[in-house]
């Protein structure tokens, strides 16, 4: 059994999952009561962090184990639920890098995470380039098209 307790909540316009249109979204995420500022000192120093959140709506029902086709779609074809990075993963983690805006006490301010207000965050990483990869990213035609307009800045209905 692994017991996780979230770090913190994040705080957003947006209100119910959808699948694109994130790039123009600020969240804050405010950490709970448990931590004081220590816990963010220095994060302002980094142009990026990795922001690992709970997809707390989806119901264990939803849950993939096996194969299936990104976003219900035929037209791309059926892989793994490890193989796309849809929220209806077996533990319910999400992963998003995004650019850090600033950082008031518990409050860190950031752009272009994709996860709705209310979600709990599990971990805060600053990113470094020493992480990244060495080589050229390699993926397959469909996830490209997956993400045509998922960072899309077109205005919220």
């Amino acid at each position: 059994m692994i017991e996780l307790n979230p770090i913190g909540f994040i705080k957003n316009t947006r209100k119910e999952i959808r699948d694109d249109h994130w790039g123009d979204i600020e969240s804050e995420i405010v950490l709970t009561k448990q931590f004081s500022p220590e816990a963010l000192a220095g994060i302002e120093e980094f142009s990026h962090a990795e922001i690992l959140f709970f997809f707390h709506q989806v119901p264990p029902e939803k849950i993939q184990i096996g194969s299936r086709h990104p976003r219900n779609n035929s037209g791309w074809p059926k892989v793994g639920i490890f193989a796309q990075r849809g929220k209806n993963r077996p533990n319910r983690i999400g992963s998003t890098i995004v650019r850090v805006i600033d950082c008031k006490g518990t409050h860190l301010r950031v752009k272009g995470l994709d996860a709705i207000d209310g979600t709990p965050v599990l971990d805060i990483k600053p990113i470094m380039a020493e992480f990244l990869p060495k080589e050229k990213i390699v993926q397959p035609t469909w996830s490209h098209e997956v993400m045509i307009d998922y960072w899309d800045t077109t205005p919220e209905d």
